[in-house]
């Protein structure tokens, strides 16, 4: 009696899954190579000291619950509750534009104590990490837009869920990378 060796199935993923992951490292190559800037341009000196906008804490609360939405809107496409997808998509990227707001309301509060984005290279840093950051939030509003549109042409569901994964992943990461980033801005003053 001979056994039978059937090859084992390649790991795959799908391409457009893949390509998003390649996107999202690019991202995480971007910031790390400008937070390592933030520490070496530090390590110079010549460096101005400042309180961070205590509007950025809300601004991370925001986030957090944003991500939260997400996964619900995530959980209403899994279970084929349109109405959850619907409510909570749209409520993440209202969440989504309450971050932004408030993030320009920091930059504001910045210039309100001198602090611009020419000038030290503190403040330079900072308003470059959080407008880079808040680009790839516009990204995932437009992202979360898209994901909407089709669930209201009902493309969206538990046998075509690849795109509203995508968006979920993305947006969860867009969330990590903030809290990353202001925990580092927190730490490196």
């Amino acid at each position: 009696m001979s056994a039978v060796n059937t090859p084992k199935r390649p790991l795959s993923m799908h391409p457009k899954k893949f390509a998003m992951w390649l996107f999202i490292v690019s991202v995480v190559m971007i910031f790390a190579a400008l937070t390592s800037a933030y520490i070496v341009r530090q390590a110079e000196g010549n460096w101005y000291m400042f309180e961070l906008p205590n509007i950025l804490y809300a601004s991370t609360v925001v986030i957090l619950v944003s991500s939260l939405t997400m996964h619900w809107a995530y959980l209403g496409a899994k279970k084929d509750n349109m109405s959850q997808l619907k409510s909570a998509i749209t409520l993440t990227s209202i969440l989504g534009f309450v971050f932004l707001f408030l993030q320009v309301k920091g930059w504001g509060e910045l210039v309100d104590i001198n602090v611009y984005f020419v000038g030290n290279p503190s403040g330079s840093f900072v308003y470059v990490l959080t407008g880079l950051h808040g680009v790839h939030i516009i990204s995932g509003i437009i992202y979360l837009a898209i994901i909407l549109v089709e669930s209201y042409r009902n493309k969206i569901n538990s046998s075509s869920i690849v795109r509203m994964e995508m968006c979920a992943n993305y947006w969860h990461f867009l969330g990590g990378l903030w809290v990353y980033l202001f925990v580092f801005l927190l730490l490196n003053r």
